[in-house]
């Protein structure tokens, strides 16, 4: 692997040139009208696995997005590792916020500004670099296999019917993903955990028709002051979710893993500056990290209703809105939470409205296993190229897809994170380093070569 820094460096600024090409694609999975850009950025991902050497890509259909699979198969006999990453994106309001174009790659202060720089274009373009890198230098010692997907970021709805469809095409050893992130930029872990999701959308609707908020105000509900009403009191004074049954599943995290968990380096100083918060906000009797990887979470993710255009216009609205997420930990079933919420919202509705709730989207939670062979590979590919030894952690996040995998394949998963907090992945400003984008491309061939060894122990 010592010619690897080499390589970077003479390719480094196609590299980029190819990346930016991708990212430019506005594959937003959650707008129907990007549906073009989908199918254009699944051509892309096509062309990188054959340009970097794959024997075979080839864009398949599902009952939704277009998927890219691709693969290098140099002897049955060995083992195969499955890549899976995603090619869509989330949307890029509010877009007055963002400091250069979202869909024009920006290089500043040694990073990438645009959306999909991190999550997943970045991250997912370290594993074609890294596997272009292995091809060229005939240093692949296993199979691999690439699953691009285009609809992650609204829930993979139709991935598992995929799943269910090319059961042999996808059979591998085991799933590599980066899709997750490191504690620092000098701090490497791997994510040991994810949480589920259960995603709504609830509505609540008054009058049939927009009124006066003079003639009708106080005499008629008012969509959006009930919704309001009916969203605070879901978490009590000690932010613990009030719906009945919530935790009945939710397995409580000994006292011996929460304190090696209170290990990992954390600055709350640090972290508040960097939200520009005065004070950090969850759960009572637990910590930031813990809030954020072991303890189920309700959040409002979105509200509207009403006018909301420029200057006044009075009206009671016939109709609000509301998207809630509910973040999982292991254990507790997304669709039972979302029959749970259903219930519940129904029940606290007052009768002067009318209450329609919606699940949208969700997913298992995932616990990956630290005896694995692919996660010792893992540990030691990072403890090579950073210095360090990576750091276990339970993210906040959710990757619905990976307890699918589990379900329908029998694959566990590893999950190889190079993301950082100050990314800003969903948000405005998304970015990624271009210094961890390089050092990702290293560290992925040495999970390679340990992995190997690993799995003929």
């Amino acid at each position: 692997m010592s010619n690897i820094k080499t390589y970077i460096e003479q390719n480094k600024e196609r590299f980029l040139n190819e990346l930016f090409e991708l990212i430019r694609i506005p594959s937003i999975s959650s707008l129907k009208d990007h549906k073009n850009e989908m199918y254009r950025a699944a051509e892309m991902w096509k062309k990188i696995l054959l340009d970097a050497g794959a024997d075979k890509a080839e864009v398949m259909e599902s009952d939704g997005n277009p998927v890219t699979f691709g693969q290098k198969i140099i002897n049955p006999d060995l083992p195969t590792v499955l890549v899976y990453a995603h090619m869509d994106v989330m949307p890029v309001d509010p877009i007055n916020l963002w400091k250069s174009p979202p869909f024009e790659p920006e290089i500043r202060d040694d990073k990438i500004y645009a959306r999909g720089a991190d999550d997943d274009k970045g991250q997912s373009f370290i594993h074609a670099k890294a596997f272009e890198y292995m091809i060229k230098t005939n240093t692949l010692p296993c199979n691999v296999k690439f699953i691009i997907e285009g609809e992650e970021e609204i829930g993979s709805p139709n991935l598992g019917k995929f799943m269910d469809k090319h059961k042999d095409m996808l059979a591998a050893d085991i799933i590599l993903v980066s899709d997750t992130g490191m504690l620092a930029k000098d701090i490497p872990s791997i994510t040991t955990g994810l949480r589920g999701l259960s995603y709504m959308q609830v509505e609540v609707t008054g009058p049939n028709k927009d009124l006066h908020s003079g003639l009708f105000g106080g005499a008629v509900a008012n969509p959006i002051n009930i919704l309001t009403k009916m969203i605070a009191p879901l978490t009590d004074e000690n932010n613990h979710i009030t719906i009945p049954g919530f935790y009945d599943d939710v397995i409580e995290v000994s006292a011996e893993e929460r304190a090696e968990m209170a290990k990992a380096p954390f600055s709350i100083d640090e972290y508040k500056k960097a939200l520009d918060i005065e004070e950090t906000h969850g759960e009572k009797g637990y910590s930031t990290m813990e809030r954020t990887g072991i303890r189920p979470t309700l959040d409002v993710n979105g509200i509207w209703g009403g006018y909301i255009g420029e200057g006044a216009k009075t009206v009671i609205p016939s109709k609000a809105f509301a998207k809630i997420s509910m973040r999982l930990v292991p254990n507790q079933d997304n669709v039972k939470i979302a029959e749970l919420f259903n219930k519940h919202f129904e029940n606290i509705a007052p009768k002067s409205v009318k209450v329609k709730s919606e699940f949208l989207h969700g997913g298992q939670g995932y616990v990956c296993p630290v005896d694995l062979p692919a996660y010792r590979a893992a540990d030691k590919a990072y403890s090579e190229i950073f210095g360090k030894k990576p750091v276990p952690v339970r993210s906040g996040g959710s990757i619905p897809i990976i307890s699918t995998f589990e379900e329908k394949l029998g694959i566990k998963t590893v999950l190889m994170g190079f993301g950082l907090e100050e990314n800003a992945i969903h948000s405005p400003n998304e970015s990624m380093s271009v210094d961890i984008i390089m050092k990702g491309i290293e560290t992925v061939p040495l999970f390679y070569k340990y992995y190997v060894e690993e799995f003929n122990k």
